[in-house]
This record gives C-alpha cells, sequence and structure tokens, in this order.
C-alpha cells in the first residue's frame, strides 16, 4: 500500500497553493506542523472487553483530522497506525534492518486518507509477535497482551519527502493475540522478454512472452527481501532480450549499455541485450549487489521433441506440455502446461513415451501457495497441495515451477 498514493501525494503538494497565481496575498495558507495534542485519537469502543485477533477481521479506529496550513485550508493528509506492546514510541521497528535492539513500537503498512480504518487484526498480530519476538511457547498467547496504538498524520509531495507531520495521542485496548510462522521472504524473481525469449512479441502474457526466471539451489536469500542469484539457462539466437522486474512495468529493467557485456539497470534508453552468437548461455542476476552476466553455458543440452506431466490424475500417462520458446529460430528448453491436482495425487514430469528422461524430487512453498523445486532423473514423486497450477519446466536445469492458478 506504500507505493500507490502518489496521485494522493501530488493533490497534497499542489493544494498548498490555492488562491491565485498572479497575486501573493498575505490570506494564502502556509504549510504547519501541527501543535502536539492537537491531533486526537478516539478511544476504541471495546472497553475492557479483549479482542481475538484470530477471529476478528479488523480492529476500528477513528481520529480528528489535523490543521497542517494556517489559515486552516483543505490537505490530502496520509495517516499509519503504529503500534506498541510498552506504550513507549521512541524507536520504530525496521524489517530490513540487521538489528532492532530497542524497537518499541512497529509501524502498520497500511497508509489511510480518511479518518477512519478498519486496522487489520493480522497486521497488528504480526507486527506483535516481531517486535516482542513471541514464540508459539509465549503466555501472550493464552493469557492476551494489552496494544498501545497511536497514529502519525503527514503530508507528502510527488518525490514522497514529508512537508510536516504529527503523531496522535495513545490509546489502548486488549487483544489476543495468537501465534503465526513467520516466514522468510520468496525470492525476488525477475522477468525475461525480448526477441530471444518465448513468442518473442515483448508482451507482459508470463510464460509465453516474459519467462520468470530460476533460483539456484542451495543458495541462501536474503530472508528479508529475497534477494540473492536468480539464473536461466537456454538458447539465445541474437534477436535480443532484457529483464524487467515485474510483468506489468518497465520501471525496473536491465538493459545493454554501449556493448555486450556492458549492461545498465534503469536506463530507459538501453539497448536490448544482444548475444555475439547464437547458442546457449547463462544469465545471470545478483538482485543484491545489481550485477548481471550472460555467459555461454558449456555443454550441448539433449533436445526433445516434447514433454510430458504424468501422474495419477491422468493414470500415469503423457499429458502434453507446451514449449515456451516459438519464435523463428528457437530451440526451447521451456515447457508449460496446466494441470489440477488432487489430494494425496502425486505427479512427475517425463518424455513422451518413455522414462528415460524423467525429474522428480522435493519442492519449497511459496507464500502465495505456488511451489518450486530442482529435479533430478528419477527423483521422489512430486506432492503438491490440491489445487490447479501453472505448471513450468526447463529441462537443461530440470527447475519446476508449479503456479497456483
Amino acid at each position: 500500500m506504500k507505493k500507490i498514493f502518489s496521485f494522493a501525494m501530488m493533490l497534497a503538494a499542489t493544494s498548498l497553493a490555492f488562491i491565485s497565481c498572479d497575486k501573493d496575498d498575505e490570506s494564502n495558507p502556509i504549510l504547519v506542523s501541527p501543535a502536539e495534542g492537537s491531533f486526537i485519537v478516539n478511544t476504541p469502543v471495546y472497553g475492557s472487553s479483549q479482542i481475538d485477533l484470530k477471529t476478528s477481521n479488523a480492529v476500528a479506529m477513528s481520529w480528528s483530522q489535523p490543521q497542517f496550513t494556517d489559515p486552516n485550508a483543505p490537505v490530502v493528509a496520509n495517516y499509519q497506525v503504529q503500534v506498541s506492546s510498552t506504550g513507549s514510541f521512541t524507536k520504530a521497528f525496521d524489517e530490513l534492518a540487521e538489528d532492532n535492539t530497542g524497537a518499541d513500537y512497529f509501524p502498520l503498512e497500511e497508509i489511510y486518507t480518511s479518518c477512519t480504518a478498519e486496522v487489520s487484526a493480522t497486521a497488528i498480530d504480526k507486527a506483535l509477535e516481531m517486535l516482542n519476538g513471541w514464540d508459539v511457547t509465549s503466555p501472550a498467547f493464552t493469557d492476551g497482551a494489552t496494544v498501545y496504538a497511536r497514529v502519525l498524520a503527514f503530508v507528502q509531495n510527488a518525490s514522497f519527502d514529508k512537508l510536516a507531520s504529527v503523531a496522535s495521542n495513545v490509546v489502548n485496548f486488549n487483544v489476543l493475540p495468537y501465534y503465526i510462522e513467520l516466514k522468510a521472504a520468496d525470492p525476488d524473481i525477475w522477468y525475461l522478454i525480448g526477441g530471444d525469449i518465448g513468442d518473442g512479441k515483448w508482451s507482459s502474457d508470463m510464460p509465453t512472452s516474459s519467462y520468470p526466471m530460476q533460483t539456484v539451489a542451495d543458495y541462501e536469500y536474503d530472508t528479508k527481501t529475497g534477494a540473492g542469484l536468480i539464473t536461466w539457462t537456454g538458447y539465445l539466437a541474437g534477436n535480443g532480450f532484457k529483464l524487467k522486474h515485474t510483468l506489468d512495468s518497465w520501471d525496473e529493467q536491465w538493459g545493454q549499455g554501449d556493448s555486450f557485456g556492458s549492461f545498465v539497470k534503469n536506463d530507459g534508453g538501453s539497448g536490448n541485450i544482444t548475444v555475439p552468437e547464437p547458442g546457449y548461455y547463462t544469465i545471470t542476476l545478483n538482485t543484491e549487489k545489481d550485477e548481471l552476466t550472460v555467459e555461454k553455458y558449456e555443454g550441448t543440452p539433449a533436445v526433445f521433441s516434447g514433454m510430458c506431466i504424468a501422474g495419477h490424475f491422468n493414470e500415469w500417462g503423457d499429458t502434453e506440455m507446451k514449449p515456451v520458446h516459438t519464435y523463428d529460430g528457437a530451440i526451447n528448453h521451456d515447457w508449460v502446461a496446466s494441470v489440477t491436482i488432487g489430494d494425496g495425487q502425486a505427479i512427475k514430469i517425463k518424455e513422451p513415451g518413455s522414462w528415460d528422461y524423467n525429474s522428480g524430487g522435493d519442492v519449497l512453498e511459496t507464500a502465495d501457495g505456488s511451489f518450486y523445486g530442482y529435479g533430478t532423473n528419477g527423483g521422489a514423486d512430486i506432492y503438491l497441495t490440491p489445487g490447479n497450477y501453472l505448471v513450468i519446466y526447463n529441462d537443461i536445469t530440470r527447475f519446476y515451477r508449479f503456479v497456483l492458478q
């Protein structure tokens, strides 16, 4: 939610010049920082009752509107709820920090633009758990806890610079927390796109035009950001490609500088990355260090006419996977199919009509219920949570991804 209020920020920045462009009137409003104590959060209506955070969707809160201009004129303000278990608000907990020693309050992620909010009960629970280092044995999960909350009101410009801010009074209410397994962040994935990728159409269709890179086995990714090494191995014909961070945006991208081997990030004028000659390459991006390499792949991979999924769902027959790279001159090694997996049903990936080449093995689960893993020939059957999946597979690296639909 922190990144989607640019329109509101622009209103906030522009609403400070109200009266006239051709007259500097003394009555023009001036931006001021509201006086402490003038911004009031209303005492929650829950009284001494205990809010069960596990069974509740949200905690209702409301507050007054601070005066950010003199004289008082309309201005778009932003509001962020902050919670503490001690009533002290001296150091904010930073999820990206290596050390949060001494942190005594947690700023919740959601940003509001009105004076009322339905504050997520799950967000409060997670904040308390991280702030206090509670584990499953904590007495707070059975005895309850007191939450102290305040609201930070602030005005920003279009560059997200805080122009003025004020903190409210502190209110409290009683909660019954519950234990949530706090997982490490999923690996941060980028996409390949271009004339050498998929259908070559430079579209956001995944995986047929924008193809996700894969993780590296046994690599330790940053637990807070998911940053680290991601890679892809396959055939590049020399038609050019780029890397982009998200499917629907070019804000974060990698392209080519003056020549091949000179790669630049977030340069809208960068060229397409074009290999000097057609062949097999490994593309490696270190998202933590912002380092990109494109290197020749040593070896001659077997080229398959097809790839299949077999399992309980089709009585271990062959369900065809389609080639991803279909542009003119492509040599395909990535495959895609859709499959529905039932409870207790196993699958494997194999070549058509034979088990000489097959891939299986354990999988890792992501936060959205998808799975990925690194297959081995003759590896164990693959078990997933029941559901509908988009299956993506690279027959060189044997990396498979099961995207929950």
